[in-house]
């Protein structure tokens, strides 16, 4: 009974040494085996490990992707049209080690740690690259190029924070607010420009069609006046050869008819008046009723 007592303790601190011996590394963290502040083992594969009691410590760290958005920034690109920069950036902790060197601090503490380092860092090279061209490739489509050349810049200086930074992307590209107004009235100034431009070159097409159309009318009057006098030429020419024909077949009836015709225009009812001698030559065939 005595033996029994006297051994019971000493298992269960056997038991509570090995279980306080024995830590879990999960498939999304990665761990440190600290011994007095140093670092003394690297965990990096899931699974079971283990480690000193009572003189080792175990950190954890995540070993999933992570994101990290970049406060808006104002960039001038070359023309100093200054825009608003919203961006966010992936990374991953890659070298642990380096990372609570980098930091100095575990868990939370050391991804806000980080995360600003790395704010820093996308800032600055965010400003430096889209400094360099216009506002129109930045805005355009290839910005793609842009943020490959943003994300490519953060790698090598993320890398002292033991970080690998897998993408750089930019959310949103704005003129800042006092800036939208002055754009907008540039931009209804344009569009007023080209609309009065497009009214311009109407307009001259119109007067080119008109003129066209004139002149198309003009050509066709007078072809129309000239077949017309042709036309009645000929006519008044048949007319004359008929009444010479006429003339040239009966001459004493064509007088005789002529003569009636003349009657018949010149003694019309109405209040007209006629003051000829008796003897005229305008009634001769009247005279010639007037015989026996």
């Amino acid at each position: 009974m005595k033996k029994t007592t006297f051994l019971l303790p000493i298992v269960v601190l056997v038991i509570a040494g090995l279980l306080s011996s024995v830590f879990i590394v999960s498939e999304t963290q990665k761990a440190l085996v600290l011994q007095f502040g140093r670092v003394v083992a690297v965990k990096e594969e899931p699974g079971l490990a283990f480690k000193i009691p009572a003189i080792q410590t175990v950190v954890y760290y995540d070993d999933r992707i992570l994101s990290r958005d970049v406060d808006p920034l104002e960039v001038t690109p070359l023309d100093d049209r200054r825009l608003v920069v919203d961006a966010f950036a992936r990374y991953r902790i890659a070298d642990v080690n380096q990372f609570r060197e980098a930091t100095g601090a575990s868990g939370d503490q050391a991804i806000e740690i980080a995360g600003r380092r790395l704010d820093s860092i996308l800032r600055s090279e965010t400003r430096e690259i889209l400094g360099s061209v216009s506002s129109n490739d930045i805005l355009s489509s290839d910005r793609f190029a842009l943020m490959l050349r943003i994300r490519n810049a953060a790698i090598a200086e993320a890398r002292g924070l033991g970080l690998e930074v897998i993408d750089v992307r930019l959310k949103r590209t704005d003129l800042p607010e006092q800036n939208l107004a002055a754009t907008f009235a540039r931009m209804r100034a344009e569009r007023e420009r080209e609309a009065a431009d497009e009214v311009a070159r109407g307009e001259e097409a119109a007067q080119r069609v008109r003129a066209q159309a004139d002149r198309t009318v003009v050509e066709l009057v007078s072809e129309a006046n000239r077949q017309s006098e042709i036309v009645r030429g000929e006519a008044d020419a048949e007319r004359n050869a008929i009444f010479a024909e006429a003339y040239g077949a009966d001459t004493e009836f064509f007088e005789f008819y002529r003569s009636l015709t003349a009657y018949s225009r010149a003694l019309q009812g109405g209040n007209s008046s006629m003051v000829l001698s008796p003897d005229s030559e305008f009634f001769e065939y009247l005279k010639q009723a007037e015989r026996p």
